[in-house]
């Protein structure tokens, strides 16, 4: 009886595993292209011109920016959990951090007016809202 307890017990890791993050990083990434793509298109069904140097903001654009400045934050979350002690609260420092920075330009857009510059606020927002928690939850 002995023998199949340590045998159990020596089938286990020795090393802790570290939770994905890629995968479900992507998830929340793609769920936050989702969020931003859905925000733009009811503030502009609403009526927003969502138009910048007369051009509209193609809906397209808000779901691959979003996909893609998330996926950045991804790499972000994975260097973090290699190199540094606590990772959770340096990535969510930096998060907001470059989540303030983004919104300066939305802010400073001469051309837009301020329902355009409102949804690009809502829209960062709304990523963050979903990006940032779910992958600070991966690295604890």
């Amino acid at each position: 009886m002995s023998g199949s307890t340590s045998i159990a017990r020596d089938a286990a890791p020795t090393t802790t595993s570290r939770r994905a993050l890629w995968l479900p990083g992507l998830a929340f990434a793609a769920g936050g292209a989702v969020a931003a793509t859905v925000v733009a298109a009811a503030v502009h069904a609403a009526g927003a011109s969502l138009k910048i140097t007369g051009d509209p903001i193609p809906l397209l654009g808000f779901t691959q920016l979003s996909f893609v400045f998330s996926v950045v934050g991804i790499a972000l979350a994975a260097a973090f959990r290699r190199w540094s002690a606590r990772p959770a609260l340096v990535f969510t420092r930096t998060a907001a951090a470059l989540l303030a920075m983004s919104l300066l330009p939305d802010l400073l857009i001469p051309e837009a007016d301020t329902a355009t510059r409102v949804t690009l606020i809502a829209t960062h927002i709304a990523v963050a809202a979903l990006v940032i928690p779910g992958l600070r939850s991966r690295l604890r």
